[in-house]
């Protein structure tokens, strides 16, 4: 840990160097969210509620979705990016490196700019709580604590599985986009409202629904007990992510510079 914070604090100086884009880049990103927030108010100024659910509750459900997926992103970027570092030989010179390869990667970038939608994501988690009346106690909000913790993981996974499939394609598959950006987006509203078929598979092969859909329930008092531990048992979703990875770390073969 003490490495990636010098990792940190490195990329952190590099962003400040150029002050003026760093905060346009944060005001872009800001902005960016800001029209996906206004489809979600003016769709809410015709249609009262969507499968039950108020503008309160989804602007809740859009808050703690946009928190994890901008943190994920800021800190697992570094993944995003892996195909250049595989097509360029950097891969090599990581790989012969006495640390651990997946924190060498995590720390090759780190996106700052992700504060933007950052901002956005705790002014409606802030408005979404004081109008959803959620009755809170301690064990609610260790519950939101867990569905950030779950999401960061399950995005961070999802990130380190594009990474694993550039070992053996050099070059990243678009389609993830799919389930990174996509699920940025689709995010916004509660995942049952997409159908059984789509709840299903958010629930046991990528499992969005255990740190957005069912902890939300339990927010809401419309769920199982059970369902605040959910965001926790996602973080399990790590685990094929990282055998993904040795996989193919074994597979590797330099591929030039």
């Amino acid at each position: 840990m003490r490495l990636y914070g010098k990792f940190f604090i490195m990329h952190l100086k590099s962003a400040m160097e150029y002050k003026a884009s760093f905060i346009l880049s944060i005001i872009g990103q800001f902005l960016v969210t800001f029209n996906v927030f206004l489809g979600v108010h003016f769709m809410f100024q015709r249609f009262s509620m969507v499968e039950g659910f108020t503008y309160n509750e989804v602007l809740l459900c859009f808050s703690i979705t946009l928190m994890e997926f901008s943190l994920a992103e800021s800190f697992a970027r570094g993944f995003d990016s892996f195909k250049g570092i595989v097509s360029q030989g950097e891969f090599d010179r990581i790989l012969v490196r006495p640390r651990n390869e997946i924190l060498q990667v995590l720390g090759s970038r780190i996106k700052f700019s992700q504060i933007g939608r950052l901002l956005q994501a705790a002014v409606m988690f802030f408005y979404g709580i004081r109008t959803s009346n959620v009755s809170w106690t301690f064990c609610k909000v260790l519950v939101v604590f867990a569905m950030l913790t779950g999401g960061i993981a399950v995005f961070s996974g999802l990130f380190l599985i594009y990474a694993s499939i550039c070992f053996f394609t050099i070059e990243g598959l678009e389609f993830m986009n799919v389930f990174t950006d996509g699920a940025r987006e689709y995010g916004k509203y509660p995942i049952s409202i997409y159908g059984k078929r789509v709840l299903q598979l958010c629930t046991f092969v990528i499992p969005y629904a255990l740190v957005q859909y069912y902890p939300l329930l339990y927010l809401l008092d419309r769920g199982k007990p059970y369902y605040g531990l959910l965001p926790l048992a996602a973080c399990l979703f790590l685990l094929p992510c990282l055998f993904l990875w040795k996989m193919g770390v074994r597979h590797y073969t330099s591929s030039g510079s």
